[in-house]
Parts: C-alpha cells; structure tokens; sequence
C-alpha cells in the first residue's frame, strides 16, 4: 500500500519532470528543519505515511527513495552497548543519551501547561545534568545525539538539552513513551524534535487562529448581555477548543474523509453548535427565549440538542454530525463510535479513513466514569473498531461542581486511563493557540496514519464556574483570584499578532465587530459552512416516519425459498469438522428443513436473520456468547475442530448478500449496548441486535436503556430500531440469572415508545424478528427471550406456521375446550404458559382457559378482548406470572387488564397469582423455588376474588 502510495505522488503534476530536483531539495531541508520550508509543503511533507522499509533499485538522490528511506534512516536508533564504553567522554556519552530519554518519558511533567500558573511542577531530579553524573562543565563539550531529531549528528550538551526543553517542556507536554510500538514513537519524537514542538505558522494560519478565537469569544460574551445569568455552560477559558475542531475538520477533509461525528457534553456545546456546525443563531436564541420545538413531546434543554451540517474542506465536502447528549455525561462516547461504525459500513470503510469520530469530555468525567474505559477497551476490538478516535479533554481544572483533583481521581493526570490502550496523550496549554494548533495536526496526523486513539488534553480554566448561575469563589477562592485578573486567550493572542505585526489594533477590532453583526443579524457565523448541502452524505429516514402502530404487515415467506435457505445454512466447507454435539444440531435442523422435525427456537431464529438477509436486510449481532448462544441453542459460528477456524453460513448463503456482522463482544453491558443503540440510530434498514448473557446484566446498561433506548424520541426526535434479547425465566437459578427486571422496562413505556415482547414459540421469535424490520415503523424493541423453551418439547412450530404466518401479539387457547363451559381464563406471558399447560392438562380442567399476552407494550386490548369474547360465561379473570408480586408486568400492565375486564362486562375482575412481593428478584434454593412455583400455579387455578 504505501509503494502505492508513493507511485501516486510521484507521478503527479508538481513531482515529476523539471519540478523533481526541486521537491527533493524541499524534503531534504524539511528532513533536517521542518520550519524551513514553506507551511504548505510542511504540512504536505508531515502527512506522508510511516514507514519502515522501502526498495532500493533507484538513485537514493530522487525523493521517491527519500519518502521511502530517509524515515527509516533517520528514525533507526543508535543504541550503545555498555560493554564497549571505556573512557571518561564514552561514559559520559551513555548518561547523555540516558538523559534524552528522561526528557522524552518525563519532560511533561515539567511542562508549563496551567494557564493560571497555579499548578506546583518542579523540575524532576533526572531533567538535570547533574542527575547523570554531568556538570556545568560539560555543557560546551560536544557529544553525539544518537536518534535525537535535532538536524545533526553532534552537538554540545547545552544545545541538547536547550532542544529538549523546548521539545518536552514548554507548552505541550507529549506522553507516548509507554506505547509498545518502536514505529509509532520514532514518530513522534520526530515530529515533535524536529520543530522543538514550535513550528513556525504562515501570517494567514494565524490571522484565522485569532479569527476562530474572537468567534469563540464572542458568542459567549453576547449571550452573558443577552441572557445574563441563564445556563449555557459556556466555553469562557477554554476558548481554544473552537479552533481546534476546526483543525481536526480541514484536516480530516484534507486526507479525504467525508463524514466527522462529534459527541461532547455540556461545556461549550452551544458555542461548538454554532461556530463549528453553523447552527443560525437566531435558533439559539429562540430556544433560550423559551420557544417549543415542533413535533416533539418533551424536547430538551438546548445545551443536550445535536446537529448537522456540511462543510468545505481542502479535500473537499464534509458531513459532520453532533450527537444528542443527555446529563450521563460520558454515556454518548460509544453511541459515537456505534454511529462511526455504521457510518463507515455504509460508505465499505473498514479502516476508517472516509468517517472520523470525535469525543470531547470534562476532566472529571474522563477520569470518574467506567464507561470511559470501556470505550477504549472496544477501539481495537473486531466487532467495535473505527479506525481511532480523537479524544479531546476540556480540562477546566475544577471537575465538575467544586472538587479538587486530589478527589477526582488516584492519577496524576484526568488523562492516565488512556494508556491502558497505550493512547498518546498530548496536554497542551490552551492559552497557547499556536500550540493547540500543533497538537491537533499531530493527532490528526496520527489516527490518520496508525488509525488508533489519541487524546489531546486542553489544559484550561472555567470562568464562570459550573454554570452561569454559580458563584465559584466561595469553594476555589484562589483559583477565581488568578482568573478574574487573567486576560482572555483571545486577548493574550491579539496582543501576541500585533507585537509581531501580524495584525493592528484596528484588525483585531475588526473581527470583533463583524461578529457582533453577524449575531445581531441572526447570519451563520461559519465561513466553509455549504449551504447547500449534498444530500447522499446524509441518512434518508423519511421512508420510517409517520407509520401507526396498528398497521398490519406481511411477514411470511415462500416456503421453498425459506427450506432452500435452512439447507443451506447446514452446510460446512470441505474438511471442515465440526464439533460431534454441534454435528447433531446441523443434523437435526437438516430434518427441520425437510419437515422431518417439529423446529426448534434455534432453527426459526437463525432462519429468520437468512430470509431477512435474502429480502436484502444487513444483520448485525453482538453480545456476549451470541456466536454460540447462552445455553447452546444458537451455534450461528461454527468452529472446526482441527485448526479453531470459524465458518459462518449466514455470511455464505448466497453471492453478493447483505451484510451479516456476528460478533461475541468483550464483558460490557454499558459501552455495547449503547454502541448498538448509536449504530441501530444510524442504519434504519438493519436488523440490530444486541443480546444479553442474561436478562438480568441488562442492569449494567441501565443508563443507555433510560437516556436513549426509552426516551430519544420524545426528547431528540431520533428513532431506532434496535433489538434487545434478554433471556428470562424462573428455573431455580438464583436472584441474577431468572429475572431480565421486566418491570423496569414497563415502568419506561409510554407514548408507544418501544416495543416489549415476550414471545413463546419458535414461530413467534421469527416473525417477531421479520416484523422488526419488514414494517418501516422503527421503536426500540425488547424481547424477553427463554432459557429452557429452547428445547422444550411443547415450544415447537412448523414450516407453515414460518411461512404463512404472522406474530400474534395475543394467542388464544390452543386446546379444544367447549367455550360454554369455560369459567376462567388465566391470562400469562412467557414460560409459565406451559406450565399452566401442562398441570391444566394432567388435572383435565376443562374449565379453564390459557390466554398468552404475547406483547404486552403497547398492551393488546382489542387483541385480548376478542379472545375473552369466545367465552360467554366467564366468572374469574386471572393474572399469573411468575415474577414476585412488585416486579414482572403486574404493576405495570395491570391497568390494561381491567380495561378488558370492564369492557367484557358481567362484573368481570382482575386476580393475581404469582409470587409474594420481594426484594430479590427470585430465591436461590432450588426446593424453595420449586414450592413457590407450584404455589403460583395452584393459585392461578384456585384463587378467587
């Protein structure tokens, strides 16, 4: 690839022909002093890929050799072996090479990167001379500089250690040493060595610098006199973020990406909406002066809303998108990377290099929320990759409300949790833009060319405290003392431009006053904002709104079709072995296919993704075991026995398919789920589902299930289709493997916000599943799923019944009672009907009927209603469930049930059968289980009202 790379640029206009000998004078000066070329072919110089090895059949004296070779000969290090160092000077030489490795691993740490000056960050024992055994004395004496990046081979020590300090211990303190990868730290010890982290910007990359710095500014500033005292969570001190995202974009777009999504919490959102994205300010103010967004039923504060826009870039247009974001403040950053994902699957970008996320975080949050490590824990992981992610650190300081970072966090830095992925991590001064700017084409430059995650931690303040309406002083009263005196970054930044005559006092005036203008006239504020945008960057959800949740759809299937698909699904690649018990499933299904067997939950569920997959549906699944299943019902991965290679017949069903993504995920509840969920938001047209080992882990995502799943649609307008299977059932198996906590999901249904299911039949999770995407309505659904159904010799369907069929969101009594002699009807969910079944049967209590709710949000009434209308002579209604009393749909549905009961007439009330009210979701001793649960089915059949 990058030979390819290389022929390209050789063969292009400006290097080729007379114009060679010059680019390769301008390389070589770059290689020895970036500053000393123009800013233009610096950047251009900067962006060519690393690299390690190259050919060596042509002149090294053309500058196709020189991209291929010279990095690999300036880059390789020149290590001293101990053993051969005699004299005095050689010894000496081993502790000054010693010393440019202390100022590489621990030069941050000197580093003046507090705006305010306050922080205590004396010179470490080992960034002396004298640490090493070196005096004043030896500063003129000349040693080699080994693979420090200084343009030449000696130097004397006090011009080495000059360069280090200017590298390592100025306004950017760089921590990438305990990245493993030898290549990757050549990297960057070469960028930053060769400029002393100081490159020298162009007068019109400053003139904008200052630009984006008064926009930033400015926006703050009109909204204090606008709406003084009113929460904004405004940017004030970390103004610098503004033209740092600016950089990320142009540069971004200068490597060729078309999309960028952004998730960021509060801090500096509003000033990012609107000088970033382009959002009008007159739209800002209407939402601070109150003003309802139409076709929402709750909406949100202003400071969570999200935004899209495109943008001109050196590389052409870009689509940014800005997430919705509730008050969890780190909860958005894997809905970002499940967006990413689907975005990049969309546009076949597996590496990452058309679709770039971004996150932006606090300090405190960074530092405090598990989630945080859970995102990066995914970043390199197959099923969650996304080519890197920039992450970017407002650190005001402060954390959130009024702590101190000795109670924040146990690290010396907010940032040390990104080395677990060994991220680089810059931390840059934000009063310093000049800096700010370098970091961010560094960190570009890096995910661009490595494609892994890298953190710039934007070392600020927080003017006004945690919000506008907080008085800070009274619990930082020294901190407040410094900022009430400190200029702005802006004006720091003016006053530097003029000193050095880049500006005058009337440009910088200038800038000031137009966008004030702008403001007052509610114009866009973003320059490269396209204000005709290209609609093929964006994604169509035109065709899933406005559809009523009544509306029938047809989901069944050509039968010869949907056998073909089975049989096809059961076959293995030649020589391919596969386990003997998983032989005997691919066996059984072969029959299952052929109409030799009753189908199993396993063979409807896996036949379902095939026909949906064949209708030209992607499918994308993950979870914790899903390959195989929890209790070995799917085995949708299979394994060969001989070398461990996996074959997936979903992905081989046919030529040219749909995607099918099958992936079991790393133990996360919390970063997956909500990655799912950002991917399902994204992807409209696609079956995803995300599966829990069991129900109950369910409660480790709770967050995503509150903020997104149950609640994005009346508070952002954003739908999703994703699936949630959690298996559920009471088998004796303790408190946190029985219950998917039901009752929780009911307590967040209202507005037909999602979809709770609980289906009881291999047909009815087959349906279930085409329904989910064949019908363009897209809620969120939860399906309460079986543990021991899987197998169970009742919990069986046909052929027809998947091929004719449709899910029943209520099913009636399957046995033939005479309908004048039924007396009660017990009305269940889940794997208690065939319980009921069974002991109905053996007791032949002809007088009862089993009615199963098979979707009990939106409850059926209608549905039900006409069941119970089969019985005329009904006198007791009951509930059975299996859940205790305060938990499972008793509570929450119950109200539905009385509905129906009113509306059957003759009196008709509603009674309970089921487990008392506990604190534990079910008992772990097997003989107690076993008592209640024949307790329960007893009362079904016995209690009265």
């Amino acid at each position: 690839m990058q030979e390819s790379v290389m022929q390209r640029m050789w063969s292009s206009a400006h290097l080729s022909g007379g114009n060679a000998t010059y680019v390769e004078e301008l390389y070589e000066l770059y290689l020895h002093d970036p500053n000393s070329v123009p800013e233009e072919w610096r950047t251009y110089f900067d962006k060519l890929p690393a690299t390690t090895g190259g050919s060596t059949d042509v002149s090294h004296s053309t500058v196709r050799d020189q991209f291929i070779l010279l990095a690999k000969n300036q880059h390789r290090a020149q290590p001293v072996s101990g053993a051969a160092v005699s004299s005095a000077h050689e010894k000496k030489q081993v502790e000054v090479l010693r010393l440019i490795q202390a100022y590489r691993m621990r030069g941050h740490q000197a580093a003046k990167l507090d705006p305010l000056n306050i922080w205590v960050r004396p010179m470490q024992p080992d960034l002396t001379v004298s640490h090493y055994g070196l005096t004043d004395a030896d500063l003129d004496s000349t040693f080699q500089t080994g693979d420090l990046n200084i343009g030449k081979e000696t130097a004397t020590l006090r011009e080495i250690q000059e360069a280090l300090y200017k590298t390592y211990c100025g306004t950017i303190g760089a921590e990438f040493t305990h990245i493993v990868d030898s290549e990757q730290r050549r990297w960057f010890q070469q960028r930053l060595e060769s400029v002393r982290s100081r490159p020298t910007f162009s007068p019109e990359a400053k003139e904008h610098l200052l630009e984006r710095l008064t926009a930033a500014e400015g926006l703050e500033k009109y909204l204090g006199t606008k709406y003084p005292g009113t929460k904004r969570f405004g940017l004030e001190g970390g103004e610098s973020l503004i033209p740092l995202i600016d950089e990320i974009i142009q540069r971004s777009g200068s490597y060729g990406a078309k999309e960028i999504m952004i998730g960021m919490a509060h801090r500096g959102r509003l000033n990012v909406l609107v000088n970033t994205y382009g959002k009008n300010p007159r739209d800002l103010f209407d939402e601070f002066d109150g003003k309802r967004v139409e076709g929402l039923s709750s909406g949100d504060v202003k400071y969570h809303q999200g935004f899209s826009s495109n943008v001109m870039t050196p590389g052409g247009e870009v689509h940014l998108a800005l997430a919705f974001n509730p008050s969890h403040l780190e909860i958005v950053s894997p809905v970002v990377e499940g967006s990413v994902r689907a975005r990049q699957d969309r546009r076949n970008d597996p590496l990452g290099d058309k679709v770039v996320p971004i996150t932006i975080h606090g300090d405190s949050a960074f530092a405090g929320q598990g989630v945080v490590m859970e995102t990066f824990q995914m970043s390199q992981t197959r099923a969650y990759k996304t080519g890197g992610t920039i992450r970017i650190v407002i650190n005001n300081q402060v954390g959130f409300t009024t702590s101190n970072p000795e109670d924040t966090r146990s690290t010396e830095y907010a940032t040390d949790v990104a080395k677990m992925v060994e991220a680089p991590i810059l931390h840059v001064n934000g009063d310093d833009p000049e800096a700010v700017l370098f970091v961010t084409q560094l960190a570009v430059d890096y995910r661009m060319q490595f494609k892994r995650d890298i953190v710039i931690d934007l070392v600020c303040y927080r003017r006004r405290g945690h919000n506008e309406a907080d008085e800070p002083s009274g619990t930082q009263p020294l901190m407040y003392q410094k900022i009430t005196k400190q200029p702005t970054t802006r004006e720091l930044y003016a006053q530097q431009l003029v000193a050095e005559g880049v500006q005058t006092e009337a440009q910088v005036e200038t800038y000031i006053n137009e966008y004030r203008d702008a403001l007052d006239n509610g114009l866009h504020v973003v320059k490269s904002l396209v204000k005709e945008p290209n609609k093929e960057l964006f994604v169509d959800w035109r065709p899933y709104l406005g559809h009523a949740w009544t509306a029938r759809h047809d989901t069944s299937f050509d039968l010869k079709t949907l056998q073909d698909l089975a049989l096809k699904m059961q076959e293995v690649p030649e020589g391919f072995v596969v386990q003997r018990q998983v032989s005997r499933i691919l066996e059984d299904r072969r029959k299952m296919a052929q109409g030799a067997l009753p189908l199993n939950w396993g063979f409807a569920e896996t036949v379902a993704y095939a026909t949906l997959l064949f209708e030209g549906h992607p499918v994308r699944m993950t979870g914790q075991d899903v390959g195989r299943g929890t209790f070995s019902h799917r085995h949708a991965n299979l394994h060969n026995q001989k070398d461990g290679e996996t074959y997936t017949p979903l992905k081989n069903l046919f030529k040219d398919q749909p995607r099918f993504d099958l992936y079991d995920s790393f133990l996360s509840e919390e970063a997956v789920l909500a990655f799912e969920y950002g991917y399902a938001s994204t992807m409209p047209n696609a079956l995803v589902v995300w599966e829990a080992q069991f129900g109950d882990f369910a409660n480790g995502a709770q967050v995503v299930i509150d903020q997104f799943i149950t609640s994005a649609e009346t508070k952002w307008g954003r739908l999703s289709g994703l699936t949630m299977l959690l298996p559920h059932g009471y088998e004796g198996q303790g408190p946190e493997h029985s219950s998917a906590r039901l009752e929780r999901f009911l307590q967040l249904c209202a507005e037909h916000n999602i979809q709770v299911c609980v289906p009881t039949t291999p047909a009815q999770v087959y349906h279930m599943l085409r329904r989910q995407v064949i019908r363009p309505l897209r809620k969120p659904l939860i399906a309460l799923t079986p543990k021991s159904l899987l197998r169970h010799k009742l919990a069986t369907s046909t052929l027809e019944d998947l091929a004719n069929g449709s899910f029943q969101t209520v099913i009636g009594e399957i046995d033939q009672l005479e309908a004048d002699k039924v007396e009660r009807v017990v009305i269940c969910s889940g794997k208690v009907y065939y319980d009921l079944l069974e002991k109905r049967r053996e007791e032949g209590r002809n007088d009862i009927a089993i009615i199963r709710i098979e979707q009990l949000y939106p409850f059926p009434e209608d549905d039900l209603l006409q069941e119970m209308n089969k019985y005329p002579n009904l006198k007791q209604f009951v509930w059975c469930q299996e859940e205790p009393m305060n938990q499972g749909a008793w509570y929450c549905s119950q109200h539905h049930m009385r509905n129906v009961a009113r509306a059957y007439g003759q009196g008709l009330d509603l009674a309970y059968a089921g487990r008392d009210a506990s604190a534990s979701p079910a008992c772990g001793y097997p003989s107690q289980h076993a008592e209640e649960q024949q307790a329960l089915l007893e009362a079904a059949f016995n209690v009265t009202i």
